[in-house]
């Protein structure tokens, strides 16, 4: 039987739960491909199903969805970059050698080696331009940030006026740059540890929360995105037009998992439109560690995990 190494989460709790060890290596079957992760990335997602770090109902409809005392899948993970190594003998999609990206929603299962996944799931061709390390900062939270701004409506808008709160994290970061090429006007709110970051991404409204007030601007938006679930709609309604929209990443609302979303992430970025916001990037041996620094909640977009380190 052949094996790959995978990062298990032995039980919800700290980083320390999570444990490298060998596992057999999934087989493929006739619609499937087999991926070769070369990296993947730790969101906050990641983090609040690891330690099931939520309150009250919450945390019982997780444990029901995921398992009581650890997760049924005991490999986390979502987003992935990597080689198609392996395809089924019903798959048109991908050929051996194809350098694609992805993610795999509940299913979870790329803090490992390898991976098994449908053909017609969510994953495409990587951009030609991109690194590994880059493709693997791009689906969570640019596809977080599409979902939820087009929940609110941004396509309706010639040129819609929005505050984005929580900016430097990866979602926060992405939807600064989506809001842009949908032609919005960008009021970022995040501490004044993110200067540098909001300076890249070339943003003129900046506020910073450690020195200022937002919810005191003297200024009405279109649409307002909590990018890290730390605010209200209660308390942002002051800023809200009359016929403007709240949207949180906050709540119960998980955004749906799409191969066009995935499709235009990849051409953005092929156009320079579209930048990976790297913080740090960890080995797999570290993936603990990984873990640790998002946990500290000062990430500023995404932290990658590096597969490749492995001897193989």
């Amino acid at each position: 039987m052949h094996t790959m190494k995978a990062a298990i989460c032995k039980r919800y709790g700290g980083p320390e739960q999570l444990e490298i060890t060998e596992v057999p290596k999934p087989v493929c079957n006739d619609n499937e491909i087999v991926v070769r992760i070369m990296a993947t990335s730790v969101n906050s997602g990641d983090v609040k199903l690891r330690s099931l770090a939520v309150r009250g109902f919450q945390k019982i409809i997780m444990k029901i969805i995921f398992g009581f005392y650890k997760p049924r899948r005991s490999i986390l993970g979502t987003v992935f970059s990597g080689i198609v190594e392996e395809t089924g003998k019903k798959t048109t999609r991908f050929k051996k050698g194809d350098r694609v990206f992805g993610m795999t929603g509940f299913r979870f299962g790329t803090y490992a080696e390898y991976i098994t996944l449908n053909e017609a799931g969510i994953v495409t061709r990587m951009p030609a331009s991109a690194s590994f390390e880059e493709a693997a900062a791009l689906p969570f939270g640019w596809h977080t940030a599409i979902y939820f701004l087009e929940k609110a409506g941004i396509r309706k808008y010639e040129r819609p006026n929005i505050l984005i709160y929580g900016a430097t994290g990866s979602v926060g970061s992405a939807a600064i740059q989506v809001a842009s090429y949908y032609g919005a006007t960008v009021t970022a709110v995040c501490s004044s540890a993110g200067r540098e970051l909001m300076e890249q991404l070339k943003v003129e409204k900046v506020v910073y929360y450690d020195r200022q007030d937002f919810t005191l601007l003297n200024e009405k938006f279109d649409i307002i995105l909590d990018a890290v679930g730390h605010t209200t709609k209660k308390s942002c309604q002051p800023l809200l037009k009359k016929d403007g929209s709240f949207v949180t990443v906050g709540g119960m609302d998980m955004a749906t998992e799409k191969i066009e979303h995935l499709q235009l992430i990849s051409n953005l970025f092929e156009k320079g439109k579209c930048k990976a916001v790297i913080d740090k990037v960890f080995p797999f041996s570290e993936i603990a560690a990984a873990h640790r620094y998002v946990d500290t909640g000062k990430k500023k977009g995404n932290v990658v995990v590096s597969i490749c380190d492995l001897p193989r």
